[in-house]
């Protein structure tokens, strides 16, 4: 086991250099210049170009790309993520600022979506062909096409504007967190119980599940003792890369009810070409998926023991 983490940890390190390689260059691509864009120039009322140039040389914008990413990863490596160019903060204090309110949404999202994925995919894998499969189908299918931006949206609409039972901005309280974190959990519910249905369909179809039932074995017992816990393992794949994926997607929900996230603060540097808030943020939510897709396969071995680890 340790030998195993070891190695998913030394694995990490080439997938984490290629994640800043390409961040550090597509923040590049995108048009316009961070500094030009915060202060202007002298024909529009804003600051002289020799004044621009010398925020740049401050910053390092006039370095070479290759002495800029190497400035950049020699500061990660001594735990610095540098600072917004907007803000003038340190991304490391914006990041710890911001992270406990997207972790927040992200872990309930999954626990909600996992919860009543899980239940739509075990009853339409007992129900096969029948109405609660068919139910549940079309119900995924509604889940998965419909976008988190929409969906929310249409819940603030209704619930805060039109009943006025939640407050639609931030995340101050229990209340407040409810829409968000219902628009995520309903987002992550079709995965979820297209995956437990598939992954259940496939082990009711064993010889060991066909003799347990000629034995007697009660139907409840057969489901949830022998079939679902063997058809955990996609499960949690799923919730585990669902995971990963809010933490990383929640953007255009904390944009929508206002929640200062890390995607919120994502979408802000993007709109304003703070490189240093770009590359940093983006390098930590890359580090984090990862780090979610490590444990979930680490969990693998708990939950089956024919799990070998090697």
């Amino acid at each position: 086991m340790l030998r195993y983490i070891g190695k998913r940890i030394l694995q990490l390190i080439p997938t984490l250099i290629l994640v800043s390689i390409v961040v550090f260059l597509m923040v590049r691509i995108i048009p316009g210049d961070p500094i030009t864009l915060l202060y202007g120039v002298s024909e529009d009322g804003g600051a002289s170009q020799e004044y621009i140039m010398q925020l740049k040389d401050q910053y390092g914008l006039n370095d070479p790309l290759p002495i800029q990413y190497i400035h950049w990863i020699m500061g990660i490596m001594k735990g610095d993520l540098g600072t917004s160019l907007v803000t003038k903060k340190t991304i490391m204090t914006e990041l710890t600022n911001r992270y406990p309110y997207t972790i927040t949404l992200a872990v309930w999202g999954t626990v909600v979506g996992s919860i009543i994925g899980v239940i739509f995919g075990v009853i339409a894998a007992v129900h096969h062909n029948k109405f609660g499969d068919n139910a549940v189908m079309v119900i995924s299918m509604i889940a998965v096409s419909t976008p988190s931006f929409f969906l929310a949206m249409l819940l603030m609409l209704y619930f805060c504007i039109h009943l006025k039972v939640f407050p639609s901005l931030g995340l101050g309280s229990w209340k407040a967190a409810v829409l968000p974190i219902t628009t995520l959990g309903l987002g992550a519910v079709g995965m979820i119980a297209r995956t437990t249905r598939s992954s259940m369909l496939d082990v009711m179809g064993q010889d060991y599940i066909r003799t347990a039932k000629a034995y007697g074995v009660p139907r409840t017992k057969l489901i949830m003792s022998y079939a679902f816990k063997n058809a955990l393992i996609p499960v949690l794949t799923a919730i585990g890369l669902r995971f990963g994926g809010l933490l990383a997607g929640a953007t255009m929900v904390e944009t929508i009810f206002t929640i200062n996230g890390i995607g919120s603060f994502l979408v802000d540097s993007v709109s304003r070409r703070d490189y240093p808030a770009i590359q940093s943020t983006v390098l930590v939510l890359a580090f984090s998926f990862v780090v979610v897709n490590t444990v979930v396969d680490i969990i693998y071995g708990l939950v089956d023991p024919r799990v070998k680890y090697k």
